[in-house]
């Protein structure tokens, strides 16, 4: 009779906690503007070159959640799509209204979608798209 062969064990993956986004931008002012001034992320830091901000890592006011904004590099091209920045409210109804009298021009006002998850999609200033949304205890569960 051949001999059984263990199993191998394979070790558990490390623990990784999603730490932050970077966002790059043609024009991070404006974007500062964007995501500080009109979505409510907090500014942590800011760096100059070229006499202007290049560089800004922001922090969402409920939780310890951050993104980076980062000036695109002299010459490239700025890619968008492919990735969507979503940030939770509980408030969606209420946040919506208020930017959408605020000026912000949304491509999709909140909805139910058909996975059960509220949502509202709008452009920051370089085109990247961006969802406001509430799932609540769906957030964190299969859809279906």
């Amino acid at each position: 009779m051949p001999a059984k062969k263990k199993a191998r064990r394979s070790s558990p993956a490390p623990a990784l906690t999603l730490n932050h986004a970077m966002v790059y931008s043609r024009d991070v002012p404006a974007s500062v503007r964007f995501y500080a001034g009109v979505l409510g992320l907090t500014v942590l830091e800011e760096f100059q070159g070229h006499n202007t901000v290049v560089y800004a890592r922001l922090k969402s006011p409920r939780a310890n959640t951050t993104i980076a904004l980062h000036m695109v590099a002299p010459g490239q091209e700025l890619h968008t799509g492919g990735v969507r920045l979503y940030f939770e409210t509980k408030d969606l109804d209420r946040l919506c209204q208020r930017l959408e009298a605020a000026g912000v021009k949304f491509s999709q006002l909140p909805k139910v979608m058909p996975w059960g998850w509220k949502h509202a999609y709008l452009d920051d200033p370089d085109g990247h798209e961006i969802s406001l949304y509430w799932a609540g205890a769906k957030r964190i569960k299969k859809a279906r």
